[in-house]
């Protein structure tokens, strides 16, 4: 099994050459500047492929840094961060203890904040957060734990934040700090107006801080609208920090704390002030940033075929020209002359991208049969394929690719739909309870289980009357939970034209926790998977390639299917098998990156809007809606709409909508 783990970790690379083989990841092959040399940077930052490796590098440093104090018998203070960023961090220190002896015996922690009010045994408290992850697992002191009190008495907090404060100069300050960093660029709970000398103190949270927390209470009410953190002065005062950033959805507030000017607006830019920074980052938290998203106005590039077909759509874009219209002036006004001495005049360049965007469109993703398809993303042969669409929860598929979906059906192919979550926490408790009602009523109406289903009901009932925030659901509740999802996925699937025997609702082991979190993907995932790929022969595999996210389930669902594959990669029908990845409601692939662009005609979307729309129990307001107001089928047809505009806009044909899609190469 460490063998095949390894071997997927290898796959997950896929997105670092996910264009071709031959293509390389932009990032890696780049002629990337010395850091004195990146003037648009003013703090230092590393970039990891991935966010694992990140966190093993610092907490490889903390670790030194112990074992250096610990020899001149001195005590090392650490500040801590809590929320998803450091959780592998934390995973990694307490390995080096149980493995490599690391002692925490003279460690003294400082933790950032704590939300007000809040008790310390509750599931959202970074008191519970930070035992669960480290301090139980560690030989640390309990009393050398220090995190804010959440359940003081408001007149209190004053006097108790400059105690804290006054504790940590008197253990000499804190040697090395740890952040996150939110989306509203705030470091600790330091939001947007903190100023630079602010002490720890009580705060009022930002209302985008409190919609990003929703995640870990259920509901946005739910969220306390107070925390107590330490201040920006006292962060600045740590000898040493070390800011943690995972994932495209940090990209751009890591930009502007690394690129921006200093302001209030965004705390997290006051650390290009210190002296002693370090920003730890994987390679999609990096997207934004100059050297990466447009590393021609930072220095020299190699003009790899994926970085030419980037500048190219961002001149278009600049300029607000069409390729083919685009001039060698265009190319020497906005900074991309560079790439006119290496590859020619405008002339030749804006043919070759356009050709190559053009060859992406395609109204047959089965292949169009009986054509020529030497520039086509899909096979012409067979005519009809066998074609398997996994949908990590029971409605990414029509959200994500219910048009192509539609079209599948449509034109004749055999398409299996594989549900690889049951989704179930994903369900309001008070409809379990109307499914429950809805239940019992039958039994009653049709003298069926009456007495069976009355202790049913009074079982799920009596539960949820006393559920706690947070609280894990019984067997029975996640039960019910998971039947209403699956009920509105079959719905979604007959709508579609997927029949009842192609619809795979396959619960992975790794989901049923009964909690947002989850256990890591294992051997019996992997093999659910691979024997319904042994058993259907596909032509197609379409699955959710959202690797940019480092805790979201889609990774997690991916990385199943990578085993899988590589289980079978030697049959003789695998050999035979594309594999499409598809990307999740929230954002569509860059262009550069896209190689099967499917429109979606006004009357598919309206389709696709009914499809979704049998997700009943997600409908509204889901239960994680996530940073994005809007419902899932308005996210979705506005980024399809955004995707044919952007074609539209650079020249090629213009049509109501379209769905993307990246060939993953095994």
């Amino acid at each position: 099994m460490n063998q095949l783990n390894s071997k997927i970790i290898k796959k997950i690379q896929f997105l670092n050459r996910v264009s071709n083989q031959k293509k390389s990841n932009l990032y890696q092959k780049m002629e990337v500047l010395n850091y004195s040399e990146r003037t648009l940077e003013k703090l230092p930052v590393n970039i990891f492929n991935e966010a694992k490796q990140g966190a093993i590098s610092v907490a490889q440093e903390i670790a030194k840094l112990i074992k250096e104090k610990e020899a001149l018998g001195e005590k090392t203070v650490l500040g801590l961060a809590t929320g998803s960023s450091p959780i592998n961090v934390y995973k990694e220190l307490v390995r080096l203890h149980k493995d490599e002896n690391l002692s925490f015996q003279n460690v003294i922690t400082f933790n950032l904040d704590e939300y007000f009010p809040m008790q310390p045994d509750a599931l959202q408290s970074y008191v519970y957060f930070m035992h669960e992850h480290l301090f139980n697992h560690i030989d640390i002191k309990p009393e050398n734990i220090h995190i804010p009190n959440g359940t003081l008495e408001i007149q209190d907090i004053k006097g108790y934040c400059q105690k804290y404060d006054q504790k940590i100069k008197e253990l000499g300050g804190i040697d090395l700090q740890l952040l996150g960093i939110g989306r509203t660029g705030h470091i600790g709970f330091n939001e947007p107006g903190s100023k630079l000398d602010s002490p720890t103190r009580l705060v009022k949270l930002d209302p985008i801080t409190i919609t990003d927390a929703t995640k870990d209470f259920i509901k946005e009410e739910y969220v306390p609208s107070r925390a107590i953190t330490m201040g920006v002065g006292t962060i600045m005062n740590a000898k040493r920090i070390v800011l943690l950033a995972w994932g495209d959805g940090k990209a751009k507030v890591v930009k502007e704390m690394v690129e921006g000017k200093i302001s209030d607006e965004v705390p997290a830019s006051f650390l290009q002030y210190h002296k002693n920074v370090n920003v730890v980052i994987d390679q999609w938290a990096a997207l934004e940033l100059s050297r990466v998203k447009t590393p021609w106005l930072v220095g020299i590039c190699n003009w790899e075929d994926q970085l030419i077909k980037r500048a190219v759509v961002w001149l278009s874009q600049k300029t607000g020209k069409p390729i083919l219209k685009l001039t060698d002036d265009d190319y020497k006004n906005w900074e991309l002359r560079d790439l006119l001495v290496e590859k020619g005049h405008a002339y030749n360049i804006n043919i070759e991208v356009f050709k190559a965007i053009q060859n992406t469109i395609t109204g047959w993703p089965g292949g169009k049969p009986n054509s020529d398809d030497k520039f086509r993303p899909e096979r012409a042969e067979p005519a009809l394929k066998r074609s398997i669409i996994f949908s990590p929860h029971p409605d990414d598929d029509v959200i994500s690719m219910g048009g192509t979906l539609i079209r599948l059906a449509d034109q004749g192919h055999d398409v299996h739909v594989a549900y690889q979550t049951s989704g179930n926490i994903a369900v309001f408790d008070d409809d379990a309870r109307r499914y429950a009602d809805f239940a019992l009523d039958l039994a009653k109406n049709l003298g069926i289980g009456e007495l069976e289903m009355s202790k049913i009901h009074e079982e799920l009932s009596s539960f949820l009357k006393t559920k706690k925030l947070g609280e894990e659901d019984t067997a029975v509740v996640r039960t019910i939970k998971g039947l209403i999802r699956k009920g509105e996925a079959a719905a979604g699937c007959r709508f579609c034209g997927v029949p009842e025997e192609n619809m795979h609702f396959l619960n992975l082991p790794f989901y049923e926790t009964g909690q947002v979190k989850k256990k890591p993907v294992g051997k019996e995932d992997i093999q659910i998977i691979a024997d319904l790929l042994e058993e259907i022969k596909p032509h197609q595999i379409f699955a959710a390639g959202d690797l940019r996210d480092p805790h979201g389930t889609h990774k997690v669902c991916l990385e199943a299917i990578f085993g899988a594959i590589e289980l079978l990669k030697d049959k003789e029908w695998m050999k035979d098998c594309y594999v499409w990845l598809y990307r999740g409601a929230w954002q569509e692939w860059d262009l550069e990156e896209i190689e099967m662009a499917v429109p979606i005609s006004p009357e598919e979307l309206i389709r696709k809007r009914k499809a979704i729309f049998k997700h009943q129990s997600q409908k509204d307001t889901p239960v994680f809606p996530g940073n994005d107001l809007r419902e899932f089928w308005q996210r979705a047809e506005d980024r399809n709409r955004e995707t044919a505009r952007i074609y539209d806009e650079l020249g090629l044909t213009e049509y109501e909508a379209i769905e993307a899609f990246v060939r993953y190469k095994f």
